[in-house]
């Protein structure tokens, strides 16, 4: 699995039901001379698919393209070694009539060997990456939790529900009051990436002058 896959579905297994935004208060009591009490505002509710507003900013899209640089020269370390593994099995399976006792021993040995290599390697590069992950996802989520806190209050929503929440109360949303765009929007406002510089050439040094 792959680091991109991998970020996806840790972002699944983090997403939260958003707590709502701005408090709703409820006009009580009832008017003098037993008028009818005023009809209460109308609740307004927004949705949003966090999920894809953390892969889709600015900032968490050069996250995973660093994750996946970061973490490349490892994969290909598990996937030489996976393929050694597969080369002795195919040996095996091949010289199952031809080769010596002594030989297929030494096979499986050296497959056994490599197969708890793979397995620590696995563990440790599984352990490494889910905390890098874990780290990004903190990050943006608490900026983006800001953004979406400011957004809610200045447009009056009472509640603000996760689409992407499994298990969620969520059953339908109206594309209508769907904010994942506008908040990545403001995100990438608010939080720019840097661009990267690039280095300029140098310009070559003059010839030097002939004695």
């Amino acid at each position: 699995m792959n680091v991109n896959m991998r970020f996806t579905h840790l972002l699944a297994a983090a997403a939260i039901l958003l707590a709502p935004f701005a408090g709703v208060r409820a006009q009580s009591g009832g008017a003098a001379g037993g008028a009818a009490a005023p009809a209460a505002a109308p609740v307004k509710i927004a949705v949003i698919n966090i999920q894809n507003a953390i892969v889709s900013t600015a900032e968490g899209k050069a996250d995973q393209a660093q994750l996946q640089s970061q973490f490349a020269s490892k994969q290909n370390e598990l996937a030489n070694t996976q393929k050694q593994i597969e080369d002795i099995q195919r040996k095996l399976s091949d010289g199952a009539r031809t080769l010596s006792d002594d030989e297929k021993s030494k096979l499986q040995r050296q497959g056994q060997l490599l197969s708890r290599q793979l397995q620590r390697g696995q563990d440790d590069y599984t352990d490494t990456l889910n905390a890098a992950q874990a780290e990004v996802l903190d990050e943006i989520g608490r900026k983006m939790t800001e953004v979406l806190d400011r957004y809610a209050r200045e447009n009056g929503y009472a509640v603000v529900l996760d689409s992407s929440a499994q298990g969620g109360p969520l059953v339908y949303g109206s594309s209508q009051i769907d904010i994942t765009q506008e908040i990545v929007r403001l995100f990438d406002q608010q939080y720019p990436v840097k661009a990267t510089s690039t280095p300029q050439p140098k310009a070559p040094a003059p010839p030097k002058k002939q004695q």
